[in-house]
């Protein structure tokens, strides 16, 4: 008994069964995928940590900055993918790995998200952490919908000007 055939992947970053999603991680390349997720990394929690200074959340309150964080970390996923990996267009081979997984790995930040929706239980605001939740749900999903669809339309817009100009 064989075992079954997977299907082909459509994520890029979904299914390491598949060798060539596994390509970045292998032999030597692998160090300079590390240290290009390390230093975008590290320039993603840093502006991550300056907003957070800049907009401090009060005890019991709203956490507006690491909301926007999210959201506008997901937007900026939504603009990059296509960008840089749809269409028939690549980038440097670093390019994701720098600027997905380090500098909006790192700029974006559930974990916070996690814990603030704890805190705001912890101080018996139910009613603000389940709204808190909800909203960066919906609004992280809906920033990295509708970021690649407005990326995808303008890059098809582009294809089209400049297909008419020949």
């Amino acid at each position: 008994m064989s075992a079954p055939e997977r299907p082909e992947a459509i994520d890029p970053d979904v299914d390491l069964h598949v060798a060539a999603q596994r390509a970045e991680t292998a032999g030597p390349e692998k160090w300079a995928v590390l240290a290009a997720i390390s230093a975008g990394g590290a320039a993603g929690a840093s502006a991550r940590y300056a907003l957070a200074l800049a907009w401090p959340t009060p005890g019991g309150g709203f956490p507006w900055a690491t909301l926007l964080i999210n959201v506008v970390g997901c937007a900026l996923i939504g603009v990059l993918m296509p960008l840089i990996s749809e269409g028939g267009r690549s980038a440097h081979p670093l390019a994701r790995p720098f600027l997905g997984a380090g500098v909006l790995g790192g700029f974006t930040t559930f974990s916070t998200y996690a814990v603030e929706v704890g805190k705001l239980l912890a101080r018996q605001r139910p009613g603000l952490a389940m709204g808190y939740a909800a909203a960066t749900l919906l609004g992280a999903l809906g920033a990295v919908w509708l970021a690649a669809s407005a990326t995808r339309w303008a890059l098809a817009a582009r294809a089209g000007e400049r297909a008419g100009a020949r």
